[in-house]
């Protein structure tokens, strides 16, 4: 490097990489994971998916289309610190209220710059996704012993419950709908069917989807009852996206979602909500050796055949070997065959692990929220 590195990044078995820090100043420790998404770093940064993590971006030029309110998932960033290989530059979009750097500082974030993010990603692909410790110090003065140790005792996100960390307070209504031109966000109004989401991280662009759907949603915190939401009168129910260990969280989630299922309610689940409805239907999950984190992957469809390029950010999975009778798979990934989906046969219940509403194919898996939508429909027009 031309001058003094600002920052490092130490992973615990004691590997160190040097580089340029920005935004925010500090030390963070948490997982480490790689996300090979082109765009989308500020959506990225504010999933509450990435609670407790350290994102390493594959593509080079993070940074050059700057930040907007406007993408933003979550009200603050929710990842660690980001790793790139570029230093930010000057943002070059029309929609760019500021630069990536201040934005991070403000919202006390860390970012380092000038790192090999290729060696760093075959590191994560071959060992797994490494405990780390990041820090910027613009002296570049760094106790590399300490930071080693803080690395090496990071306890990690398995056995993790971080929905009750990124859930909302309290429950709220939801009627912003999907970003349209020229008119941009817009609200859903009129009388429509009710649908409780239960927060466990959820991103804002979902509950746009549910509202661009025709649904009059209610966002409810991790932690509620069955009894809870059912005296909400839904006539479905959505399990969002969301961090952490899918069986620390369902120890109090599966309970609800059982509660629901009893009600013979329409339920949609993303992410953490479909492998906690798969536990809650009597399948397992586990962890992954690093997870997938990207917009790029592609995920078929075993009703139809149809290929969707989809964006994922998980590092659990559903243990499709442990699917019960009666539930069946829906969708696998085509990188390596995990389970991305499942359904209760014979009722409308289903559930996918990738992101439908992050518009990577861009639209190809909007469908999701429509069948949804039609069950839910479907339900409310039977004769009782």
């Amino acid at each position: 490097m031309a001058d003094h590195p600002t920052a490092c990044l130490v992973l615990a078995d004691g590997t160190i990489f040097y580089g340029r820090g920005f935004g925010a100043t500090g030390i963070r420790v948490a997982e480490l994971c790689f996300n090979t998404a082109m765009t989308g770093y500020q959506e990225i940064m504010t999933d509450p998916s990435y609670a407790g993590q350290i994102v390493t971006f594959t593509f080079p030029h993070i940074g050059n289309t700057g930040t907007t309110s406007e993408d933003d998932e979550t009200a603050d960033p929710v990842a660690e610190a980001m790793v790139v290989k570029w230093d930010p530059t000057e943002p070059s979009n029309w929609r760019a209220q500021g630069h990536l750097v201040e934005w991070l500082a403000r919202t006390d974030r860390i970012g380092i710059g000038g790192v090999d993010t290729r060696r760093l990603t075959r590191a994560i692909r071959q060992q797994g996704a490494p405990h780390v410790a990041l820090a910027h110090d613009p002296d570049g003065k760094f106790d590399l012993e300490a930071l080693v140790a803080a690395a090496r005792g990071f306890s990690g996100l398995e056995g993790l419950d971080l929905a009750k960390e990124v859930t909302c307070a309290q429950s709220y209504r939801w009627d912003e709908m999907r970003w349209a031109w020229p008119d941009g966000y817009t609200r859903r109004e009129g009388p429509a069917p009710k649908v409780v989401a239960l927060d466990y991280g959820a991103k804002r662009n979902i509950l746009r989807c549910l509202a661009s759907a025709g649904l009059d949603v209610t966002v409810m915190p991790a932690t509620a009852t069955a009894e809870e939401v059912l005296a909400q009168s839904p006539d479905g129910v959505f399990l969002s996206n969301g961090p952490g260990d899918p069986a620390a969280t369902g120890a109090y989630a599966v309970p609800m979602i059982k509660g629901v299922l009893d009600a013979g309610l329409p339920t949609f689940g993303i992410c953490l909500g479909h492998q906690m409805l798969a536990l809650a239907l009597g399948a397992k999950t586990v962890k992954m050796n690093h997870g997938h984190h990207g917009a790029n992957h592609p995920v078929k469809d075993l009703q139809t055949g149809k290929v969707e390029i989809t964006s994922m950010n998980h590092g659990f999975t559903v243990d499709s070997q442990t699917l019960p009778a009666g539930v069946s798979e829906t969708h696998v990934s085509l990188f390596d065959g995990s389970n991305c989906g499942i359904k209760l046969d014979g009722r409308p219940v289903f559930s996918v692990q990738y992101h439908p509403e992050a518009s990577p194919g861009p639209q190809d898996s909007f469908y999701l929220f429509e069948r949804f939508a039609e069950a839910i429909h479907n339900r409310t027009k039977a004769p009782a």
